[in-house]
């Protein structure tokens, strides 16, 4: 009977075994053996206790740290950074055969009207760049960033493209950019995440949780999302009748635990794991303090228009500044809303666009400031966009009279400053109805490459060995390139 039940038992353990396990039993010389240092297992096990401390950058970077602006739903960059008077000349005339034939849109049906931009456009700064009027925040801060105009994409739809910009490919499952960067440099302050996200605009941005998932790398890189109000990261408060004392006592127990597991079956995951729970230690004392905007002046509230107890994007620009300014590496805002089809009154150009303009800018403008004077903005990069353009033509579905542009991948606008980005500068030329790039086009490859490059890190060589590949946040081709033009 004892031998039976002694098969039993060792028949349950081997089929318990994961994968990665077997192979890391089956000997060190072992084909699996090799195989799980290459899945990238050596690296974490490599970092000592915590994976996310700091490392110096593999090359000079001038930026400590990047705050990225996104706004979800892709604002159309011909009502704010791209004037284009012949366009407006020509409103609501027939689109020329040239600009649609073998064309195919999201939405648009048959023969568009053009649309001319209905705002007024002045240009700013030592470049003269063109700003609307719905955006004079930003405008009257040109002189410290430079304008991309000729930003280009080859993703038709916003979730595809989100994930496009955020994770190098179009499929879910992806490492992050915020991930990649704190994976290659870890944080400068372990009391609070490498890698934080902020929401606004009611809802998440429209590629989902995946647009700041760790995908392949160790789990301790992925984003951590938190709230401008209320508890800022749920569930991490202690329940009732937990004080700090146990709260330590229990957190070195599943250490112990852990570390032999670790041992064990050599599962990177593990020692995620174990950092996951100190962190989240340390941030309970941490967090409050940093998110807690009443802690600033009045008059830098007023500045930035943010108010206590609201989830908003100026409140959550606040938090980026006090973020970066405690060490946080990468620091993203996704505002979702700019989906400007013109369907009706909810997604229009008159009533909708201006309205999400007002959320936004007079806190960016606030932000670039904010960080200018406290000595901050030279280490800390600021990009602001979407994921791809809008059409030159009126959309008009299904007859709607509402003004709106449909999707539109082949040309973009986006701005960036600080962190080794050279102010006052227009880069990128579109022609005259502002549908095709006619000078200097930058790809999506280009972006992720030059904020890397500002980072210290080589996209090109910096690679994270997964299913046998070196993957890259750039993809596997020879794409992407550091747009020098632009660099201070």
């Amino acid at each position: 009977m004892w031998s039976r039940l002694n098969e039993e038992a060792h028949l349950a353990g081997a089929r318990a075994l994961t994968r990665r396990q077997f192979f890391q039993r089956s000997g060190a010389l072992s084909l699996g053996a090799m195989a799980l240092t290459e899945l990238g297992a050596g690296r974490v096990l490599a970092g000592g206790d915590n994976p996310l401390a700091p490392r110096p950058s593999p090359l000079p970077g001038k930026a400590k740290s990047v705050i990225y602006l996104h706004m979800s739903g892709a604002p159309p960059s011909l009502d704010l950074l791209d004037w284009k008077p012949e366009l407006k000349r020509r409103h609501m005339e027939p689109c020329p055969e040239e600009l649609i034939r073998g064309k195919k849109f999201a939405f648009i049906k048959g023969v568009p009207k053009l649309l001319g931009s209905p705002y007024r456009f002045s240009q700013q700064g030592q470049a003269g760049a063109w700003f609307s009027e719905a955006i004079p925040g930003m405008a009257s801060i040109a002189d410290d960033m430079t304008v991309i105009r000729s930003m280009n994409t080859d993703q038709f739809n916003h979730a595809p493209a989100e994930l496009f910009v955020f994770t190098g490919n179009m499929r879910p499952g992806n490492a992050s950019l915020g991930s990649w960067i704190t994976y290659g440099l870890g944080s400068l302050n372990q009391n609070l995440p490498g890698f934080v996200v902020l929401l606004s605009g009611g809802t998440d941005p429209t590629g989902g949780k995946s647009l700041w998932s760790s995908g392949y790398l160790p789990g301790v890189y992925q984003g951590t999302q938190c709230r401008s109000t209320g508890e800022p990261i749920l569930y991490a408060s202690d329940p009732n009748g937990m004080g700090r004392h146990n709260r330590r006592r229990t957190l070195d127990a599943l250490r112990e635990l852990n570390e032999a597991e670790a041992r064990q079956y050599g599962d990177p995951e593990t020692l995620t794991r174990i950092e996951q729970y100190e962190l989240a230690y340390r941030m309970q004392a941490s967090v409050p303090d940093v998110f807690d905007i009443r802690r600033e002046s009045e008059a830098t509230r007023a500045m930035y228009g943010a108010k206590p107890g609201e989830g908003s994007f100026a409140n959550n620009c606040l938090l980026a500044r006090r973020l970066v300014e405690q060490g946080v590496r990468y620091v993203q805002l996704y505002d979702w809303g700019w989906d400007i089809h013109g369907t009706g009154s909810g997604d229009d150009l008159m009533e909708a666009f201006p309205r999400k303009c007002r959320d936004v800018d007079r806190a960016c403008a606030a932000l670039i400031n904010d960080l200018k004077q406290r000595g901050l903005l030279d280490e800390t990069l600021v990009v602001w966009g979407g994921e791809f353009g809008r059409t030159p033509m009126n959309e008009a579905r299904g007859g709607s009279t509402f003004l709106g542009r449909d999707h539109h991948p082949a040309c973009f606008s986006i701005w960036m400053a600080g962190g080794g980005i050279g102010g006052g500068r227009v880069f990128g030329e579109t022609d005259d109805f502002g549908y095709s790039i006619v000078r200097d086009k930058v790809t999506v490859r280009d972006l992720q490459t030059t904020i890397l490059h500002l980072m210290g890190v080589d996209a090109h060589a910096f690679s994270y060995r997964y299913q046998g590949l070196d993957q890259r946040l750039i993809g596997p081709t020879g794409e992407g390139r550091v747009v020098t033009e632009i660099l201070a």
